[in-house]
């Protein structure tokens, strides 16, 4: 009996944040869409994750436009979003109201499909996103974190999923971000839900360690009904089983997806063109690092903690880190490694190897987490580790949320001047230090490229002169240097020229 495997694809998302650091540009995506949106895919994931404050942060681009040009691109195409319970697209707890209103607007602006996860598995942290999401008539996918330690098993993951179907989940997703689930354990994980859940069940794995595809056969042999993988020249290493193989493996048999290969290669090709653009993001990891079942990291992880390591000239200290990491993780109650939590844990442990004593200095993050913060962890936090961290002080029990005040009015107070939608107004309210700067480039007419354009400018100036002096041209020379700016505005745009001897360069 045929039983079509759907296919969801993060190539917009989980792809580049993944291996290229978020950097991906809307420029970039919008001349495939048309053709992405011929596929026949069950979604396309598009955005939420590290993409909504990286475009600001990084590339002067507003998230809500790239949701609104995509969506005006793909008509056809569901599209999806990775949302992180309260936290929204941050790194901390959000009022309910900021919450709500983020959903609503994502929702009008085209989000079918809301993956909403918890960094602790805490399901009260998950409730309102699920009742707003449904609400406003979108599809509630309720994700599960996958993790391996004490605390967890099939019969905890599958308990977990029963408190989401309660809450009104319209399917249930693996979310397998450190690339642990072995094959099969994903069959007896996504056997059991299929039969005792009567959801449908969405698999998603990293290729980290190397077991990611094994895992994903057999989470479609017992009944998986999506899976997610990326287009092939954005997969492997610490992103995703590549659609083109996934889609190749299942042809012909009961699970035949029914996707066209040769629209899939056109694909394929253009973002490979696409990543050669952003070579200079690339992790430099590649592979398989077998490491993460001994420490648990997932990729993105690995790279922050090297950074971190960097910055104080300390990456001879990485083994140790490394070493620590799970450490850490037992002592605050064996946390999922899944944004924030997993830099939280690698944070402390970072700076425990780095300046030689354990929670000598503890970031305020950490005390949090341990008061509650963030929620309820997956198991005890070791006595010792919460003197040390927050002394006699006792940890919340309550819903983190409750206990913040509203935060859209302060918002529009703030931010309202320089705001020209509710949607401007989410943004400061979710990252008012990134999104402050980033409205007032845009009042300004700038959008933030000029100022670089013109350093740009300034620096090729410079070069050009210094290559002048050296080297004097053939041609007679002028009194005067012969290279020069001539930044102009044109269209609305300042536009750059750059005269010489030679003619324009």
């Amino acid at each position: 009996m045929a039983r079509p495997v759907k296919i969801c694809d993060l190539v917009l998302r989980d792809g580049h944040q993944s291996l290229l650091a978020t950097r991906m540009r809307t420029d970039d995506m919008l001349p495939i869409a048309e053709k992405m949106d011929k596929v026949g895919f069950w979604a396309v994931e598009m955005w939420g994750g590290a993409t909504f404050d990286s475009a600001m942060r990084f590339l002067e681009e507003d998230p809500w436009e790239r949701l609104r040009l995509l969506r005006k691109a793909m008509p056809n195409t569901p599209f999806m979003m990775l949302l992180r319970g309260q936290n929204v697209v941050g790194y901390r707890h959000y009022p309910d109201d900021v919450l709500e209103r983020f959903i609503v607007r994502a929702r009008a602006n085209g989000i079918d499909v809301f993956r909403i996860f918890d960094a602790l598995n805490d399901i009260r942290n998950i409730e309102a996103a699920m009742r707003i999401a449904k609400r406003e008539g979108a599809h509630v996918q309720a994700a599960i974190c996958y993790t391996i330690g004490p605390p967890y098993s099939i019969e905890y993951f599958v308990n977990l999923a029963h408190q989401m179907a309660e809450l009104g989940a319209d399917s249930i997703c693996i979310k397998d971000m450190a690339s642990l689930i072995t094959p099969y354990a994903a069959y007896e994980l996504v056997r059991r839900l299929k039969a005792e859940i009567g959801l449908p069940v969405h698999f998603h794995s990293h290729t980290t360690s190397g077991m990611a595809t094994a895992a994903l056969l057999k989470a479609v042999e017992a009944g998986a009904d999506i899976v997610d993988t990326v287009m092939s020249p954005l997969s492997m290493g610490t992103s995703h089983s590549p659609t083109e193989s996934v889609v190749a493996m299942l042809q012909g048999t009961e699970w035949d997806t029914g996707l066209d290969l040769n629209l899939l290669a056109e694909i394929a090709e253009y973002f490979a063109g696409v990543r050669r653009k952003y070579a200079r993001y690339e992790s430099g990891f590649f592979g398989v690092d077998v490491g993460v079942l001994q420490y648990q990291i997932p990729g993105g992880m690995l790279s922050n903690l090297v950074s971190q390591l960097r910055s104080q000239k300390a990456e001879d200290k990485y083994p140790e880190v490394l070493k620590e990491v799970p450490r850490v993780r037992a002592e605050l109650g064996y946390p999922p490694l899944v944004t924030p939590s997993s830099q939280i844990v690698g944070t402390q442990a970072t700076l425990n190897v780095v300046l030689g004593e354990r929670y000598k200095i503890v970031p305020e993050e950490v005390k949090n987490y341990v008061r509650g913060f963030y929620g309820r962890p997956p198991a005890p936090i070791d006595p010792e580790v919460k003197q040390l961290v927050i002394g006699d002080e006792e940890p919340i029990d309550c819903r983190p949320a409750d206990l913040l005040p509203p935060g859209m009015p302060k918002a529009w107070e703030e931010i309202g001047h320089l705001a020209r939608s509710e949607e401007d107004v989410i943004s400061y309210a979710l990252f008012p230090q990134i999104a402050r700067p980033f409205l007032e480039r845009r009042a300004r007419g700038s959008d933030g490229k000029e100022p670089v354009a013109a350093a740009i400018a300034g620096l090729l100036l410079h070069q050009l002169q210094e290559q002048a002096r050296k080297e004097p041209p053939t041609l007679p020379a002028p009194a005067v240097s012969p290279w020069k700016t001539n930044w102009r505005p044109a269209s609305g745009r300042w536009t750059g020229i750059i005269e010489g001897a030679g003619g324009l360069r």
